[in-house]
């Protein structure tokens, strides 16, 4: 055996050239090595402990009239060791430690006198590792329309995966072996409500990946600025993967200007799987914060006019009538209502107050301004102004109304997916939102991009989002960006981006349901770049019972959607469902209400992506304890040892869970909950049933709990 193991080693794990350099992790783990094959191609390969991650893989770019792929030589290489400590804003903790080791190699073709450098960090959760290309003569302005980068797997590994698509990541996860992913790609993109279908493009990132040897492989990328998104194209006869960027309408990938980087290219690699969530690589290979006084980017939990609408049991439009009420008439009040439109002063302020009871911080409300007819009508492709409201909704009264309550408005700002359109007008939108005290907004791309020809994920649009966010910091402005790319760490630099879609939310609940293992799924892939607006709190899982027309379920219980709070940390967290919902299960409710935002510290005490995630997380300023465990495709019983808390105190855990008979269809209101006393010596064991989950909230005891059990 061991012989047949030596001879598959040296098939996926090559000799190397003179030229081959070497690179370890600091606790001496992970091994990269890089060589010119054949003495002029470069590739890498990357193990754990021996273990084969990458096998020999391709760099390198075809351009426009060249290719930069080839004919190389090593014309220097420099090293050093990053140990570093940065604070980030808001996260998972209050300290990240960022420590690596660096390999720079730099490459000159011999047949162009061109130079570029692959820059390699090793760090002891994985690799990242950018291209840099350098200020000089033969190389100035050039076009990128291939990357070659390489991903060679060593087996045929179980994948959990999106397909590939320029414009939505809005997709239910697929688990199956690499070899099976070609044949599926058919079947899960018509499940989709996407119109724009890439499938040649592979599958998207992040990619979590399981060997059948329990090793758990992460494929991302970080930092994307000024490049478009990569998608991920499998060669399924060699289980290779190539980078496939997005291209823009001439098919073109990237146009470049020395000197000038590509983003970071990401492999998270660990035994365990609750490491991989707990791997700070992504914001690692990011910029420090570039916004100096950080003090008005704030958590925020809101509340919202949203999910009647998503639910289709109201609407965003004032009218039905689809010509434009700011083209026809300038007298709105001439504009005929149609009796359904949910922005009106009488229903926010009933937000406002549900809110202020409660201690939320916010509310959003979708709908307020004239277009919608319009836009929904499909009769214009520039509707939107961002500031005139329709005659039901008073911005200055609301605001002051919220604002007296200690309660802030949310600003929507639904683009049409008309970027340029957007851009003319940002500078009103945000000066009108100073104005009225608005400090948050979230935007929209809903739609096929416009000029016609563009996708969501191109370069153009992706220096769109953050030029949006850049613009917003001016003003002093947080974003919650719906539609836009995949986020890459970009939070670190720019931590006004406090929230992000950019994968299947919780509205597809309305839209027919999502996997009951999606929840599970999500933390190993889309938050590997940062945190997700998934819009959690659905409680009342028949949406026949808030609107008789629509007959989807909600596929979760709601200790599930409890637990989604810790599982899935963001410092933007909604509380989605009606309040009249809430009002019906204010015990359970109570989690919501008392749950942190932002944390100094995050425990992952048990993970596998599919069936479960339990994360304990300790609250920023108070020092409080929360638990949030979901669970995905089969029932799972946790076995959580409460070591993280402090041992020279004793806590009182209140402990929300899903009911001996609850069912995510047939029973998934059952919940229990049960008050003990605990310290860290305590240990729980504790069911969750498919599709759901359980969550715990700490505090320090006094005397008058001393009657609570003691969980041993």
């Amino acid at each position: 055996m061991k012989k047949i193991a030596l001879i598959f080693l040296s098939l996926v794990w090559p000799l190397f050239s003179a030229a081959g350099q070497e690179l370890m992790s600091p606790d001496g783990n992970l091994c990269l090595k890089f060589s010119l094959r054949n003495g002029d191609t470069p590739v890498y390969c990357l193990s754990y402990k021996g273990k084969p991650v990458i096998a020999e893989s391709r760099l390198g770019f075809q351009l426009n009239n060249s290719g930069l792929h080839d004919w190389f030589e090593v014309a220097g290489t420099s090293r050093r060791t990053i140990d570093e400590t940065w604070t980030p804003v808001w996260g998972e903790e209050s300290s990240i430690r960022n420590h690596c080791n660096e390999m720079a190699v730099t490459l000159r073709q011999t047949s162009s006198d061109r130079r570029m450098t692959i820059r390699f960090r090793l760090f002891n959760d994985g690799l990242g590792f950018r291209y840099e290309f350098p200020d000089q003569d033969n190389l100035t302005y050039f076009v990128i329309t291939d990357e070659l980068t390489e991903f060679a797997m060593a087996g045929d590994h179980t994948a959990w995966w999106i397909p590939g698509d320029y414009d939505t990541q809005e997709y239910d996860y697929t688990k199956s072996r690499l070899s099976e992913i070609r044949g599926l790609l058919k079947g899960a993109i018509s499940d989709n409500l996407s119109q724009t279908i890439f499938s040649d493009c592979g599958v998207q990132t992040s990619l979590q990946m399981k060997t059948d040897d329990g090793l758990y492989i992460n494929l991302h990328e970080a930092a994307l600025v000024d490049y478009p998104a990569m998608h991920l194209e499998l060669d399924d006869s060699r289980l290779v993967f190539k980078a496939h960027l997005t291209p823009d309408p001439n098919g073109d990938k990237a146009y470049m200007q020395t000197p000038c980087t590509t983003p970071w290219r990401t492999v998270i690699v660990s035994e365990n799987a609750a490491d991989i969530l707990s791997s700070r690589i992504t914001l690692n290979l990011n910029e420090p914060c570039k916004i100096e006084d950080t003090s008005w980017i704030r958590p925020c939990k809101y509340v919202g006019v949203w999910w009647e609408m998503i639910t289709n049991k109201s609407s965003w439009s004032y009218t039905n009538d689809l010509r434009s009420v700011h083209l026809d008439t300038d007298d709105l009040s001439l504009v005929k209502p149609n009796g359904t439109h949910a922005a009106n002063n009488e229903n926010v302020r009933k937000h406002i107050d549900f809110a202020a009871e409660h201690g939320f911080d916010a509310v959003l409300v979708e709908g307020w301004n004239i277009g919608w007819e319009d836009w929904f009508g499909n009769m214009k492709e520039y509707v939107f102004d961002f500031v005139t409201p329709y005659p039901d909704f008073d911005v200055q009264a609301l605001n002051d109304y919220a604002h007296s309550k200690g309660v802030k408005l949310i600003m929507h700002h639904e683009t049409s997916a008309s970027p340029r359109n957007y851009e003319r007008q940002l500078d009103t939108a945000y000066r009108f939102m100073n104005k009225y005290g608005y400090d948050a907004v979230k935007s929209g791309y809903v739609g096929n991009i416009i000029p016609k020809g563009n996708n969501h994920y191109n370069q153009w649009m992706v220096n769109h989002y953050l030029w949006a966010v850049k613009k917003a910091a001016d003003y002093r402005i947080m974003v919650n960006a719906h539609e836009a790319v995949r986020p890459t760490g970009l939070c670190r630099t720019w931590p006004n981006l406090i929230g992000n879609e950019s994968a299947r939310g919780t509205e597809y609940q309305s839209f027919g349901g999502s996997k009951t293992f999606h929840v599970t799924v999500l933390p190993f892939t889309r938050l590997i770049g940062g945190p997700m607006d998934y819009t959690p709190g659905i409680f009342e899982q028949d949406i026949e019972k808030i609107n008789p027309s629509n007959h989807s379920h909600v596929n979760c219980t709601i200790a599930n959607q409890l637990g989604i709070y810790v599982a899935m940390s963001s410092p933007l967290q909604m509380a989605a469902d009606l309040p009249e919902t809430y009002e019906r299960f204010m015990d359970a409710f109570q989690f919501i209400k008392d749950v942190a935002l932002d944390w100094s510290e995050s425990r992952y005490l048990e993970a596998e992506p599919g069936e479960y995630v339990t994360v304990a997380r300790k609250a920023k300023g108070t020092g409080e304890w929360f638990v949030g465990n979901v669970t995905g495709e089969k029932d799972h019983i946790s076995k959580i040892s409460f070591s993280f808390l402090d041992s020279d105190k004793e806590y009182v855990a209140t402990i929300y869970a899903d009911a001996p008979d609850a069912h995510y269809r047939n029973n998934p209101q059952a919940y229990t909950i049960r008050t003990v006393r605990c310290n860290s010596k305590s240990t729980l064991v504790q069911k969750a049933v498919e599709g759901g989950g359980f969550a715990i909230s700490f505090r320090e005891s006094t005397p008058q709990d001393r009657k609570l059990k003691m969980l041993r």
